[in-house]
C-alpha cells in the first residue's frame, strides 16, 4: 500500500509538470528523480530515441546514471537498446553473469553496476526511448516494482508524446510566424515585418523626438541579369546583394527586401541629416565591387532614394514612398548614385503615378488607338508606307503625348503588352488596305521600345505576330532609337539579327539625338536611317541642321541604307531634303497622322 501511494503521487506529480507546460528535458529529469524514491534503486536513466536510434535526449538521476546511459549509446549496445527495438522489458539482475551485452558490462561493471531492469517507453505511434533502472547489488524486481517501472514509462511516454506535440506546434508557429515576416530568398524582414518596424519607430519617435530615415535601395538593369544569365543566376545575385548591405546595418536599424530587386533601410535615432547621408554613400560604395557568383561574375549598380523625417514628424510608409520616388530620381540620373527626394519632383511623380492607374484602364478597355502617318517617296511623292501612331485620349487630359505613354508604359511594364497591340493592330490594318488596294503595295512601320526589344522571346513574338496576322514580314519595319544600344548592347544586337532573320527590316529612328555615333551605323544591322526632325527644322534656319542631316545621309548611302527624313513641314525643307537625296520623307508637309479609315478615302 506504501508503495501504491508514491506511484500514486509520483503519477500526480507527472500530471502536474504537464499542466505547467514542462519542456520534454524538464519531463524526463522530473521522472528519474521521483522513480529513485518509489523503487528499490540506485538510480535511473532515460533516453529518448530517434529512428537512427540516435538519443535525441537523455536524464539521469545521478552521474553514474549518466555515465551508464552514454555508455550504451557509445558501444550500442545494451538493455536500453534491446527494449526500444523490441518493445519488451530486459531484466539483468546479475550483470556479471549476463553474456548479451559483453562490451556494456565490462565497462559499467567497473563503474560499480551490478544490476539493470530496463523498460520500453511506448506510445501510440511507435516507441520513444527506454527507462533504465540501476543497482549496484545483485538481484530481482520483484513482480510489482516491474509492473510499477513499466506503469511509469508509458505514462511518462504519454506525457512525452503531449510535450513533443506542444514543441513541434510551438516550433511550426515560430516557423510559420519567421515565415510570415521574411524573405524566403534573402532572409531579410519582408514588407510585412518592415511595416510592423515603422510603427514602432514612429512610437518611439513621438515619446524621444528623434529623427528617422529611409533608403530606398533599386538595382540597376537587374532585369538584363534575368534575361541574360537566367532567373537563378538572379536570385544569387540578391542573396549576394542582401549579404552585403547587410554589413552596412547599424544596431538598430532594418534592411527588409520589399519586393523584387529593392531593399529598404529603416534607420532610427539620427543625430542629424549627414548620418544617413553617410549610409548612402556607404550603399553606393557598396556596389564598386563585382559580385562573384557560382560561375559568373557580375558587375552592376543600384539607384537609391533618401527621405528624412526630422524631430516630432511623422513616421509611416508615406517616408517609403518619399524614398521611392527620391530613387526613379536617381534613376533618371543615370543611376549608380543616391539621391534625396525632391518634393518639386515628388508632385510630379504623383501626377506620373495616376497617369499609370489611368493608363491601365484605358488599355484594359480598349481606349488606346492607332494613327498614321504617310511616308513618301521623294523622288516623285508617293505614298511608300505609313508609321504607325500610338494615341491615347483621355476624358480629363485630352490627348496624352505618346512619350509620356511610353515613359509610362515602359516604368510601369506595361510596355510589352501595348508594344504588341500596336504591332498586331498595325498589321491587322495593312491586311485591310490590301485587300481595299491590292495593287498598291504598302508598308507598315512601328515603333518598338528598348525595353522591348532586350525583354524576353521578343524576336519569337514579333515572329507569332506576322503568322497570326499573315503580314508580309518583308512590308514591315520595326523603328526603335539609338537607346537600345544602352540597355543591352551584346543581347540587342542579337536580337536584332534575329530580327533580320525574319525578313523584317529595320530602321534607326531619331538618329542623331542619341548617344551613338556615326560609326555605329557600320556595326549595326539596319536598312533605314531616320535623320531626327530637329535637324530638318534647322534647315533655313540655322546651317548647321542641313550640313549635319547632309552628312548622315551622305554616309548612311556609302554603308547601303536608305534615308527617311522627318518632320518636313514646309517646301523649303521638302525641296532641301530632295537635293541632298534622301529617300524618303514624312511630315505635315505631305500629311498629319490619321486613322486607318481616312487613309483609305
Amino acid at each position: 500500500m506504501v508503495q501504491e501511494a508514491k506511484l500514486s503521487a509520483v503519477l500526480s506529480d507527472l500530471a502536474r509538470t504537464l499542466a505547467t507546460d514542462f519542456p520534454i528535458q524538464g519531463i524526463l529529469d522530473h521522472l528519474v528523480e521521483s522513480i529513485v524514491e518509489v523503487l528499490p534503486i540506485t538510480s535511473a536513466g532515460v533516453t529518448l530515441i530517434t529512428g537512427t536510434r540516435t538519443p535525441r535526449y537523455i536524464a539521469a538521476s545521478d552521474g553514474n546514471a549518466l555515465r551508464f546511459e552514454q555508455l550504451q549509446t557509445e558501444v550500442a549496445q545494451g538493455p536500453c537498446l534491446v527494449a526500444y527495438d523490441t518493445g519488451r522489458s530486459v531484466a539483468v539482475p546479475d550483470l556479471a553473469s549476463d553474456d548479451r551485452f559483453p562490451a556494456f558490462a565490462r565497462a559499467a561493471l567497473d563503474a560499480g553496476l551490478a544490476a539493470v531492469f530496463t523498460f520500453p517507453m511506448r506510445g501510440t505511434t511507435g516507441r520513444l526511448g527506454a527507462l533504465d533502472l540501476y543497482r549496484n547489488t545483485v538481484g530481482d524486481l520483484d513482480a510489482n516494482d516491474m509492473e510499477a517501472a513499466q506503469t511509469l514509462a508509458d505514462v511518462a511516454a504519454a506525457y512525452l508524446l503531449n510535450a513533443q506535440a506542444r514543441e513541434d506546434a510551438r516550433r511550426a508557429t515560430d516557423q510559420f510566424r519567421h515565415g510570415a515576416l521574411h524573405d524566403p530568398l534573402t532572409g531579410l524582414p519582408n514588407r510585412v515585418l518592415l511595416q510592423q518596424r515603422i510603427e514602432h519607430a514612429a512610437q518611439r519617435a513621438r515619446r524621444s523626438h528623434t529623427n528617422a530615415a529611409v533608403l530606398f535601395v533599386d538595382l540597376d538593369r537587374f532585369k538584363q541579369v534575368n534575361d541574360s544569365h537566367g532567373h537563378q543566376v538572379g536570385d544569387e545575385l540578391l542573396i549576394a546583394v542582401a549579404r552585403r548591405l547587410t554589413h552596412l546595418v547599424r544596431p538598430g536599424d532594418t534592411l527588409a527586401r520589399f519586393a523584387g530587386d529593392e531593399f529598404v533601410f529603416l534607420c532610427e535615432d539620427l543625430t542629424r541629416a549627414s548620418d544617413v547621408e553617410a549610409l548612402a554613400r556607404r550603399v553606393d560604395e557598396a556596389f564598386v565591387e563585382a559580385f562573384e557568383l557560382e560561375g559568373v561574375v557580375i558587375s552592376t549598380s543600384a539607384s537609391v532614394g533618401v527621405a528624412f523625417a526630422g524631430p516630432g514628424e511623422d513616421i509611416s510608409e508615406e517616408l517609403v514612398a518619399r524614398a521611392d520616388t527620391a530613387m526613379y530620381q536617381a534613376k533618371r540620373r543615370g543611376g549608380g548614385r543616391h539621391q534625396s527626394i525632391d518634393l518639386r519632383e515628388a508632385v510630379l511623380a504623383l501626377e506620373r503615378h495616376g497617369l499609370e492607374s489611368d493608363l491601365r484602364t484605358a488599355f484594359a478597355k480598349g481606349q488606346l488607338d492607332v494613327a498614321y502617318q504617310p511616308i513618301v517617296r521623294t523622288a516623285d511623292g508617293k505614298v511608300s508606307g505609313v508609321e504607325a501612331l500610338l494615341r491615347w485620349t483621355d476624358a480629363a487630359r485630352g490627348s496624352v503625348s505618346t512619350v509620356s505613354i511610353v515613359e509610362v508604359a515602359e516604368q510601369s511594364g506595361l510596355i510589352n503588352e501595348i508594344g504588341f497591340w500596336v504591332l498586331e493592330r498595325s498589321c491587322i490594318d495593312r491586311a485591310r488596305w490590301m485587300n481595299r488596294r491590292p495593287n498598291e503595295p504598302l508598308e507598315v512601320a512601328v515603333n518598338v521600345s528598348a525595353h522591348q526589344i532586350v525583354g524576353p522571346r521578343f524576336a519569337e513574338a514579333v515572329a507569332d505576330v506576322l503568322a497570326k496576322t499573315a503580314m508580309d514580314p518583308k512590308a514591315l519595319i520595326l523603328e526603335m532609337t539609338e537607346y537600345v544600344l544602352l540597355e543591352d548592347n551584346a543581347r540587342a544586337l542579337r536580337v536584332l539579327t534575329d530580327l533580320k532573320d525574319l525578313g523584317i527590316r529595320l530602321a534607326l529612328d531619331d538618329f542623331g539625338t542619341g548617344y551613338s555615333s556615326l560609326s555605329y551605323l557600320s556595326r549595326l544591322p539596319i536598312d533605314i536611317v531616320k535623320i531626327d526632325q530637329g535637324f530638318i527644322a534647322d534647315i533655313g534656319v540655322a546651317p548647321a541642321g542641313a550640313a549635319i542631316a547632309a552628312a548622315v545621309t551622305n554616309l548612311a548611302h556609302v554603308l547601303g541604307f536608305t534615308v527617311t527624313a522627318e518632320g518636313v513641314e514646309t517646301q523649303d525643307q521638302r525641296d532641301a531634303v530632295v537635293a541632298m537625296e534622301c529617300d524618303f520623307a514624312q511630315g505635315y508637309y505631305f500629311a498629319r497622322p490619321m486613322p486607318a479609315a481616312s487613309l483609305l478615302t
